[in-house]
């Protein structure tokens, strides 16, 4: 029988659990060798489940918990949003319960990499008639209307499901919109043509006095089935979202990184070249699903119009980051761009915790437009290494 601690042996329990919490949540990150020259990864995570702030997951109080046990647990913190605000680097987590159950929750930092303290509570996200059941992988862009808005998953038990099904779902994107990042307006879920919406953000500019929207439509919850690709459709009214003239600019294709499915990650950056996008692309191995980060460029004045877009993935995941949750899978919804140039881009590994690699506009740019494209076969593909080594004659 375990005899429980007394008042001052738990109270000792309770002040190393929050000196311990204080020394990883102030951790320094340093960079890891840059091997490439387009990124830089770093060596810890920014944000894992022992982030999560004490005093959600424990009752602090030693009268109450006399065994200083933990009563709410946390599974992982992964696929944030982000945004600068005041002068702060911010993200949205999402942050799974072990319940399963995910929650959004702000945490800031003063350089993006490492130090992310979350505010003190987590979000409330307002609810529509139809309350949401999960929510997750929230966007935030600030649109040129004023608003920040938040874009995320609402997940639904599927009202068609079998008598029995407890797992069929139907997946939607949810709409809040702040101008402070704490007051929140709740706005009418998506309406569009496809059963399923999933990774939706708002492009930051309005296109022909329209709101345009970035989709990835589906069929199902799990198999896109007729949709294929990244979508773009057009919006009159946020109030009543409602999406117009939906195609596909980005198809999913056979054998490349993304012939399973593929799907926009954050807004997209305007540069000087063109809309830069950042973007998951899925295909299956013998091991199951694999997740990884592409790009490619828009047009800056046709946004419809792909006319940059390198051959296989940007990044992968290596090392510890194949391991977790659901594992070899990275996934990035949030980037945020410094006025010098500089890219922070958030990135989730294997549904369990968070990183940031860093790079500049002009990199992220010369990779995009001097990458050779996938150009679909292997025949091809030794092509434009033949072409390299020819250009290179000289130099070696």
């Amino acid at each position: 029988m375990t005899r429980p601690l007394t008042l001052q042996q738990t109270e000792i329990r309770f002040e190393k659990l929050l000196k311990e919490y204080d020394t990883l949540c102030t951790k320094a990150n340093i960079a890891k060798p840059h091997i490439n020259g387009i990124f830089k990864r770093y060596v810890h995570p920014i944000i894992t489940a022992a982030h999560i702030p004490l005093h959600w997951r424990y009752d602090l109080n030693p009268n109450t918990n006399p065994l200083g046990l933990e009563r709410i647990g946390v599974n992982a913190a992964f696929n944030a949003g982000a945004i600068k605000w005041d002068n702060k680097y911010v993200l949205v987590v999402r942050v799974e319960g072990s319940d399963r159950k995910s929650y959004f929750a702000f945490a800031e930092s003063p350089n993006g990499i490492d130090n992310f303290k979350f505010w003190d509570k987590p979000l409330v996200l307002p609810q529509n008639e139809i309350p949401d059941v999960n929510t997750y992988d929230m966007r935030l862009v600030t649109h040129e209307d004023g608003f920040i808005y938040g874009i995320f998953c609402t997940e639904r038990k599927d009202p068609d499901s079998p008598s029995g099904d407890t797992s069929s779902a139907v997946a939607n994107a949810g709409i809040i919109r702040s101008k402070d990042l704490k007051q929140w307006e709740r706005l009418p879920d998506l309406v569009s043509s496809s059963k399923q919406q999933r990774n939706v953000t708002l492009h930051p500019e309005f296109v022909n006095g329209k709101y345009a929207v970035y989709t990835r439509p589906q069929d199902g919850f799990i198999e896109t089935g007729s949709g294929g690709g990244i979508g773009l459709g057009y919006i009159s009214d946020m109030r009543n979202p409602v999406v117009e003239g939906e195609i596909i600019i980005n198809p999913k294709k056979y054998h490349t990184v993304y012939e399973l499915k593929n799907g926009q990650g954050p807004s997209p950056i305007k540069t000087k070249d063109g809309w830069l996008h950042l973007a998951h692309a899925v295909r299956n191995t013998a091991a199951g699903l694999r997740y990884v980060l592409y790009m490619f460029v828009t047009d800056l004045n046709d946004i419809t119009k792909v006319i940059h877009q390198p051959g296989g993935y940007l990044m992968a995941p290596s090392n510890d980051e194949i391991i977790g949750d659901v594992g070899n899978v990275l996934f990035a919804n949030g980037w945020i761009v410094d006025e010098d140039g500089k890219v922070f881009i958030y990135y989730a590994s294997s549904d369990t915790r968070m990183h940031v690699a860093t790079s500049t506009i002009d990199i992220l740019l010369d990779y995009c437009k001097n990458t050779p494209e996938d150009r679909l076969s292997s025949t091809a593909s030794v092509e434009n290494i033949l072409n390299l080594i020819e250009s290179n004659r000289g130099f070696y």
